[in-house]
C-alpha cells in the first residue's frame, strides 16, 4: 500500500490530472489561469494578498478625513445648539454630555468602517476572496487548521459574531473549535473606532514613504498583529487542547467578474443599517447607564474633588485600576474597560461621556482625540491597542461561543486566555515604551 501524500503532494497531483484532461480552453479560461497562476502563487499569491490589505488600511484614513469632519461639525453644531436652549441641569446634561457625547463619538467612525468593507465587498465580487482563502491554506496547515477556517476567520473581520457561526461549515469538530477559539482575535469592525481614535490621537498624520502614511501604517500593522496572534494562538491550541490533526481544503474557484455597483451599494447600505443599530441600541444604553453612573452622586462644591472620580462609575474604577495600573493604564481606562465589555466601540463613547461631565466647554469643543492627547501618555495609548488587539470585550461573542459550543466550558476558557494575553501584550506594550521614553 503506498504512503498517503501529503498536502502539497496532492495538489501537484491534481494539478497533473487537470492538466492531463484539458483538451482545449476558451479565452476566459485561459486568462482566469493565466491571473490564478499568479493569485495563486506560494510566494506572490501572499505579497499581493498582503498589498492588498496595505492599500486598504492607507484608504481607511486618507478618504475619511473629509467626512468625518463633516459628521464633527455635525455633532458639535448640535451639542450647541442643546446648550445654548435648555437650562442648565440633569436634561441638558444628559442629552450633551451622554447621549450627544458619547453616541457621536462612534458615529463619526462611520466613514471608515464604510471604507473598510467597500474594499471587502469588491473583493468578494470580483472572486478574488476564494483564492484569498487557497492562498492562505498553506499557512494554516502550519498551525493545525486547513484553508476552510479562513473564510470563518475572514468573516470575523466584519463580526466574530457571523465569522463564529460560519465554522458550521468545518467537518472536523476539533478543528472547528480551534476555528471559534481564535476568531475574537480578528480585528472586527468594531475595534476600528478604538484603533482609529487612538492613532488619530498620538500617531502624527505624517508620510513615511511615496503614497504611505504613518497612521495607515499603524492600523495595518495592528490588523497584522491580531492575525500573527490568532495563528499563534491556534498552533497552541491545536498542540496542547484541541489535537486536531487538520483537514484537506477542497474548493470550487468561482469565475472573475466586475463588480455589480448595485450589489456594493446594497452591501455598504446593510453595514450602515447594523451599524445604526448598534448605536441606537447597545451604545446608546451603555452610554445613558454610564452617564447616570458618573452623574450621581454629585460632588460637592468644596469638596475639590472632580465628578467623575466622585461618582459611583469613579469609585468603582478605583478597585479597576488598581489590577490595570501595572499595564500602564489610568483612571479614565478602568472606567472605560466595563461598559465595553457590552461592545468594543463603547470604549469611545465611555470616555467621551466621562470627559464630556468632567470638562468644560472650552475642553469639549477640542473633541475627544485632543483631549486624550493631553492626558495620556505615548506608552499608555500603545498599551491601550495593544489590549484590544487582544482582549475579548464583547459580551455577544461570549454569548453565541457559549451557544456553538453547548456549555460554559470553552467559552470560559476562550475568555480567560484572550484577557491573559491582553494584559501581557499590554504590559509589555507599555514598559517597553517607557524604556524608549515613551
Amino acid at each position: 500500500v503506498n504512503p498517503p501524500l501529503a498536502r502539497g503532494a496532492i495538489t501537484q497531483r491534481a494539478h497533473a490530472i487537470a492538466r492531463t484532461a484539458i483538451v482545449s480552453e476558451t479565452a476566459g479560461r485561459q486568462w482566469t489561469r493565466r491571473l490564478d497562476s499568479v493569485l495563486l502563487h506560494p510566494l506572490a499569491g501572499i505579497i499581493i494578498l498582503l498589498t492588498l490589505l496595505f492599500v486598504m488600511f492607507q484608504a481607511v484614513y486618507a478618504w475619511s478625513e473629509a467626512p468625518i469632519g463633516w459628521i464633527e461639525a455635525g455633532f458639535a453644531m448640535l451639542t450647541e445648539a442643546v446648550n445654548a436652549n435648555l437650562p442648565d441641569g440633569l436634561l441638558r446634561s444628559l442629552i450633551a454630555d451622554g447621549i450627544i457625547a458619547g453616541v457621536g463619538a462612534v458615529l463619526v467612525f462611520l466613514p471608515q468602517i464604510l471604507i473598510l468593507f467597500l474594499f471587502i465587498l469588491l473583493l468578494e465580487s470580483t472572486g478574488y476572496m476564494t483564492r484569498a482563502a487557497f492562498v492562505m491554506d498553506r499557512m494554516m496547515a502550519a498551525v493545525g487548521l486547513s484553508g476552510h477556517s479562513f473564510i470563518p476567520l475572514l468573516s470575523s473581520f466584519a463580526c466574530a459574531v457571523p465569522g463564529i457561526m460560519a465554522t458550521r461549515t468545518i467537518m472536523d469538530a476539533k478543528e472547528r473549535l480551534a476555528t471559534i477559539l481564535i476568531a475574537p482575535l480578528m480585528t472586527c469592525s468594531a475595534r476600528l473606532p478604538v484603533y482609529t481614535l487612538i492613532i488619530g490621537a498620538f500617531i502624527p498624520a505624517q508620510s513615511v514613504g511615496p503614497g504611505i502614511g504613518l497612521q495607515g501604517l499603524v492600523l495595518f500593522c495592528l490588523y497584522i498583529a491580531g492575525i500573527i496572534g490568532a495563528m499563534l494562538a491556534a498552533a497552541v491550541i491545536q498542540r496542547f487542547v484541541t489535537h486536531s490533526r487538520g483537514s484537506s481544503f477542497l474548493i470550487e474557484m468561482p469565475r472573475y467578474q466586475m463588480p455589480r455597483a448595485h450589489d456594493i451599494a446594497l452591501g455598504l447600505w446593510q453595514r450602515t443599517v447594523v451599524f445604526l443599530q448598534r448605536a441606537g441600541t447597545i451604545i446608546f444604553a451603555s452610554t445613558v447607564i454610564l452617564w447616570a453612573l458618573l452623574s450621581f452622586p454629585k460632588a460637592p462644591a468644596d469638596s475639590g474633588v472632580g465628578q467623575v472620580e466622585y461618582s459611583i462609575a469613579g469609585r468603582i474604577a478605583d478597585g479597576i485600576e488598581v489590577v490595570v495600573r501595572p499595564i500602564g493604564f489610568n483612571h479614565d481606562i478602568a472606567i472605560a474597560l466595563i461598559p465595553a465589555m457590552a461592545a468594543r466601540e463603547v470604549a469611545v463613547s465611555a470616555l467621551a461621556t466621562a470627559y464630556a461631565i468632567d470638562g468644560d466647554e472650552e475642553a469639549q469643543a477640542q473633541g475627544l482625540g485632543m483631549q486624550l492627547a493631553g492626558k495620556w501618555s505615548l506608552a499608555t495609548a500603545l498599551a491601550f491597542l495593544a489590549w484590544f488587539v487582544f482582549a475579548p470585550q464583547c459580551i455577544s461573542t461570549i454569548a453565541v461561543t457559549r451557544r456553538e459550543t453547548g456549555g460554559w466550558k470553552w467559552p470560559g476558557f476562550m475568555v480567560g486566555y484572550l484577557f491573559g494575553l491582553a494584559y501581557i501584550a499590554a504590559g509589555i506594550t507599555y514598559w517597553t515604551a517607557r524604556s524608549f521614553g515613551l
